[in-house]
């Protein structure tokens, strides 16, 4: 251990990286009722902790292997932070990517001066092919984690975290992938404050060092979850796991919903959208906090990184309600007919509803897929629940079934043979509690929804989609009904989009 502090506090990093900011998370503070601090390892040149290990390892090389070149097979950070470490010290860098890498992330390599050879669809193949790059050409590999430069480059994050607070610290959240990060961490500030809880957090999708603890010896995953990319290791390195089995406290795995709660508290307090894998830290001390009832402590979570592909963002926005709890998404039976609807929405009460898609089935019932806004949590959905089966409803709670969040949610729907008379609209209602309710208690005429879709996007209007039988000698009448409404819409019965998907005329 001598050794590590040492390495750590020799390490070579400040060259390229900057020391960052431990800042603290006011919001998440107060509704935790703790004392939250975020280590911001997202404001690095390449927006990830990576380049400390990678800059460590490079510098530290002996003149002929820089000269021959360095090597490393990556997707993202790492491939970044080799790629800067480089450049800065003139050396050549080899990038080996999956051919599978989003064209944004090889393009930063290529700005950074790394030469990048794409190979093979997943990461083992690129990695295999940069290991027989490496022996014929005499170059020398950087690995991501499992490297004693690599590891003491990312414990210099330790060292600040305990200079930047020398007040006591309960515990500190550190993603973990590999086990370089927490590897790191852990060697400077367990030999310096050994009362300091080190806690991993993983995703349950790829718990490699998890279950490795557990099982008291490094295990190969059959196979990892990709939404946390810069995690998605089946197998921790043998050094990481060495020092994980003596200086870390415990593994705390997450659901991808929690982090996506984790990523929305991050953005809240600092107006920054981390990476699934840099919110892993505090994703864990949440948990561990609902689990402890801990109160008055100083935690830190470590955000490792900011490196997210925009189109993930709506993935995010989608589960994060789902993973703070703040929403039930419901499968709820109702009967098919006239002002069905009116009364299934004064059941709920005054709550917000978040997304109702519905489309004609049968004549006898209809199957409704519902969201609603939660303000206590799991006690409030369970009393909803039992109000909706009291007043005669079959239900079914689908907001842990993963199917029904990925897929189902976005299927409801599609042709209804036999419908007559339908008439399809757009509408725009006002983002507050009873604007579905006072659409709905128009409908007292008779005229029938036979399609419902709106989802909430945090916007200050609803968009909704309805679908009504309107017979044709009622249409005028109808006119007058949605003018006075007030909301904001327009017939889309001609669409094609309608006609192709849609349409249930006979």
């Amino acid at each position: 251990m001598h050794d590590y502090i040492k390495k750590i506090l020799t390490a070579r990093v400040y060259d390229v990286a900057i020391e960052s900011p431990l800042d603290l998370m006011p919001r998440l503070s107060r509704r935790l009722n703790n004392r939250v601090l975020l280590k911001r390892e997202d404001l690095q040149p390449v927006f990830s902790f990576k380049l400390r290990g990678a800059y460590n390892k490079i510098s530290g090389l002996p003149r002929a292997a820089l000269d021959k070149g360095v090597i490393c097979a990556s997707a993202g950070n790492h491939a970044q932070g080799v790629a800067l470490a480089a450049q800065r010290l003139g050396v050549k860098a080899t990038i080996v990517m999956p051919r599978t890498t989003p064209p944004i992330k090889v393009q930063a390599v290529r700005d950074r001066g790394g030469k990048t050879v794409l190979f093979g669809d997943t990461y083992d193949e690129a990695y295999q092919h940069a290991r027989q790059l490496e022996a014929e050409r005499g170059l020398t590999f950087i690995h991501p984690y499992d490297d004693p430069d690599v590891i003491a480059g990312n414990g210099t994050i330790g060292m600040e975290i305990l200079r930047q607070h020398p007040d006591p610290i309960d515990a500190v959240f550190i993603a973990v992938g590999g086990g370089g990060l927490i590897a790191g961490v852990a060697a400077y500030i367990k030999f310096l404050r050994p009362e300091i809880k080190i806690i991993g957090v993983e995703p349950d999708d790829a718990a490699s060092m998890h279950d490795a603890l557990q099982e008291g010896q490094r295990v190969m995953l059959d196979q990892v979850g990709i939404f946390a990319d810069g995690v998605a290791v089946r197998q921790v390195g043998e050094e990481t796991f060495r020092l994980a089995r003596q200086l870390v406290d415990e593994v705390i795995v997450v659901s991808t919903d929690e982090i996506c709660a984790a990523t929305k508290d991050i953005f809240d307090d600092t107006r920054s959208i981390a990476e699934p894998a840099g919110a892993l830290g505090t994703a864990g001390l949440k948990k561990y906090v609902a689990r402890t009832g801990i109160s008055g402590a100083n935690l830190i979570a470590i955000n490792c990184g900011a490196n997210i592909n925009f189109d993930r963002l709506r993935h995010v926005a989608e589960r994060a309600e789902l993973g703070e709890r703040r929403e039930a998404l419901l499968a709820v039976t109702i009967p098919e007919q006239p002002g069905s609807f009116r009364k299934f929405c004064n059941s709920i009460g005054k709550r917000a509803i978040t997304e109702f898609n519905y489309r004609y089935a049968d004549a006898r019932q209809a199957q409704v897929f519902a969201g609603i806004q939660l303000s206590e949590g799991e006690d409030e959905k369970s009393r909803i629940i039992a109000t909706l089966r009291e007043a005669g409803y079959p239900v079914v709670d689908m907001s842990d079934n993963e199917m029904a969040k990925l897929h189902v949610r976005y299927m409801v729907g599609g042709h209804a043979p036999g419908i007559r008379d339908e008439i399809l609209y757009r509408f725009q209602f006002p983002e507050r509690p009873g604007a579905l309710l006072k659409f709905l208690t128009g409908m007292a005429h008779g005229w029938n929804i036979s399609l419902f879709h709106y989802r909430n996007h945090g916007s200050d209007h609803g968009r909704v989609l309805v679908g009504i039988q309107v017979p044709e000698a009622e249409r005028p009448q109808f006119q007058q009904y949605i003018h006075a409404l007030g909301y904001p819409f327009s017939e889309e019965t001609a669409n094609p989009a309608y006609r192709l998907f849609l349409d249930g005329r006979s």
